[in-house]
């Protein structure tokens, strides 16, 4: 970039001040938001990140600096290209977990198989006890007590036809088509530590 094209200084705290100011808003949106999927929240967030992408870039162009941030970018599925009114959906859950405490999670699990049956032993076999007996939602609402600690999640709702029963067990997850998904859910400690660090540059 030449010389003469360079942002001023006034340009990058007026830059600067916009970031201030979307976060203000998007605060305010989310103090007063009507629901869960409040469209007032989704534009203060969209907004936010629209102002601090702006700010990166003037701040780089002029003093070769970026911020500590990156807003995380919620456009990773391609277009809906499924019905307007699938007549069937499904839904594909992934949820990740580091075994933080191996001795917890096979004392959970030595204390289920007691009751059930013996099924061996170490991490791996506790593992199988444990979603064996307890389903998937109990596992992630108590995951501290088997000795879990939560991971990224994303939850997928696709428009499907119709399956017969038993047709796709043999390869569940081969059919999941992006652009069929209907809505998409994704829960990671990244969009909390950026909007974190979007907070603590005010």
């Amino acid at each position: 970039m030449s010389d003469a094209a360079q942002p001023t200084v006034a340009e990058v705290r007026a830059a600067a001040e916009a970031v201030k100011a979307a976060i203000d808003r998007h605060l305010a949106a989310i103090e007063n938001r009507s629901g869960e999927d409040d469209p007032a929240v989704f534009a203060a967030f969209d907004s936010l990140a629209a102002a601090a992408e702006a700010y990166d870039e003037l701040l780089y162009d002029t003093y070769d600096e970026v911020t500590p941030f990156e807003v995380p970018d919620g456009d990773t599925l391609p277009a809906y290209a499924g019905p307007d009114e699938p007549s069937a959906i499904s839904v594909l859950i992934r949820r990740d977990y580091t075994v933080a405490d191996p001795q917890r999670l096979i004392a959970q699990a030595e204390r289920v198989a007691d009751a059930v049956t013996k099924v061996g032993s170490g991490v791996n076999a506790g593992i199988g006890v444990l979603f064996g007996e307890y389903e998937p939602d109990e596992i992630a609402s108590r995951h501290k007590e088997f000795g879990l600690e939560e991971g990224d999640s994303t939850l997928w709702v696709t428009a499907v036809e119709p399956a017969e029963p038993g047709e796709w067990l043999a390869t569940p997850f081969d059919q999941a088509d992006p652009e069929l998904v209907v809505c998409r859910f994704d829960v990671s400690a990244v969009f909390d530590d950026e909007l974190e660090s979007l907070d603590q540059e005010r």
